[in-house]
């Protein structure tokens, strides 16, 4: 009956693997972390900002938020590197605001 619906959507069902017990782990970990940080903070109107809204959340994860078994890289940018003491002492960043300021993403202003 799901798998139906979900179909109908154009949404395909992917079953967890055969001796994969992580698989499901870590869906239930990105669902949870999607939730806390997304949607019990937006109201959403239609399929179209949903779509738009986890557009703007997986790019988010993707390349700016930090991921500790990355060594705190996100998946699709290069570790950052050191800062120098002297860096430190003048150091300003920026925020940049994403969903209308529900997700805020920092960075070292040039």
């Amino acid at each position: 009956m799901i798998d139906e619906i979900l179909g109908s959507a154009g949404t395909a069902t992917v079953p967890t693997g055969v001796r994969v017990p992580r698989m499901n782990s870590i869906v239930e970990r990105w669902v949870k972390t999607l939730r806390a940080e997304l949607l019990d903070r937006t109201l959403i109107w239609n399929h179209i900002h949903l779509r738009h809204a986890l557009r703007e959340y997986e790019r988010h994860c993707n390349e700016h938020r930090t991921h500790r078994s990355l060594a705190v890289a996100a998946p699709l940018r290069a570790r950052p590197q050191p800062l120098e003491p002297a860096q430190i002492a003048r150091l300003t960043i920026d925020r940049q605001d994403r969903l209308g300021g529900v997700i805020h993403e920092y960075r070292y202003a040039a």
